[in-house]
């Protein structure tokens, strides 16, 4: 176990972790809220340190980042344990693990994670993503700062429920984000998640204050977050407190976890889609195998740019992020 970043101690062995809006209050042989960090006679420790549950060589569209280094590829890695407790958790065998449920842990160094991304074929560095990267933060800050002294790319896939302090030292070091706006209600993440929806909107605006690469993804649950009304603030609320070329995945569901209620109908999600193209420029559908909303077309000139069908990428009509006929600067690569 490695000592725990990011706490104060309270009376009677206490600790108070100040990662997260939780801010948990853990006794003395406790864990708080996302299962890995633990209080240690007084002192907070991680047991998520260096210990990985995954670690794939991804097309950087699978994060999904579609306007970051299109066409390339990221080593991506996650731990076990998350800050939320999603009901529809798409990754619960990782996130929701309990402390001895998941036997697949792979203790790596930082030198042999680094020397797998240098010799990997197309990849621009490290993504921290499967369960909630902000619970790994330890091994995560380590990492990320050794990556940029290598001079490639950190990518943060994340539910965005982490304070400002933490978040302020991640951003000099992580170049793009991911972030799952799951709802546009209170009521949503309290009922669903077990949080807050108020940090996550403050998380997307101090990235996007940073000028660093934001994407977010909303996935579509019916009958849970599907009411359009409220899904059109959602979009009107990225478009003008991120801005209208903020790129917006849209996400299909499949039931998972404790959720089982019926997939997204496909006429649902391409409707909400519309909804969403009235106010920002580039939005994209997800868990669907279709080529509708996967292609990235320049807006002042119309030029196909990206081409792209379950992960296969095809570059064209881009240089260093600009489209070749007109000159408009839409990716960063």
């Amino acid at each position: 176990m490695e000592r725990a970043l990011y706490y104060e101690t309270l009376s009677d062995q206490r600790v108070r972790c100040t990662l997260c809006p939780h801010y948990c209050s853990i006794s003395q042989g406790q864990r708080g809220n996302c299962k890995v960090r633990m209080n240690r006679d007084g002192i907070l420790f991680t047991d998520v340190d260096g210990k990985y549950s995954a670690l794939n060589l991804d097309p950087i569209e699978k994060k999904p980042l579609y306007h970051f280094y299109p066409g390339s590829a990221i080593l991506s890695l996650g731990t076990k344990g998350c800050n939320l407790r999603c009901t529809f958790c798409q990754n619960h065998e990782m996130s929701q693990a309990v402390p001895g449920e998941y036997p697949y842990m792979r203790l790596l160094s930082d030198e042999e994670i680094l020397e797998m991304a240098s010799e990997s074929p197309n990849c621009i560095g490290l993504a921290y993503t499967y369960n909630e990267p902000t619970v790994f933060f330890e091994s995560m800050i380590s990492l990320a700062r050794k990556v940029k002294q290598e001079g490639l790319q950190n990518v943060m896939v994340t539910n965005g429920y982490i304070n400002s302090d933490p978040l302020d030292e991640l951003l000099e070091y992580i170049d793009a984000f991911n972030i799952d706006l799951k709802a546009f209600r209170r009521g949503f993440y309290r009922k669903y998640t077990h949080s807050q929806l108020d940090p996550v909107l403050g998380t997307l605006k101090q990235v996007r204050k940073s000028g660093k690469h934001l994407e977010v993804t909303h996935l579509l649950i019916p009958e849970l977050n599907s009411d359009a009304k409220v899904f059109e603030e959602l979009v009107a609320w990225i478009a003008g407190e991120l801005g209208s070329d903020t790129v917006f995945h849209l996400s299909r569901y499949f039931p998972a976890y404790l959720l089982l209620n019926e997939p997204t109908p496909l006429d649902l999600l391409y409707r909400f889609y519309d909804i969403a193209k009235e106010h920002l420029n580039y939005v994209y559908l997800g868990n669907v195998n279709t080529r509708f909303g996967s292609d990235t077309s320049c807006l002042h000139c119309g030029q196909t740019l990206v081409r792209r069908f379950d992960y296969r990428v095809e570059v064209t009509g881009l240089e260093k992020g600009r489209c070749t006929t007109c000159k408009n600067q839409i990716f960063v690569c």
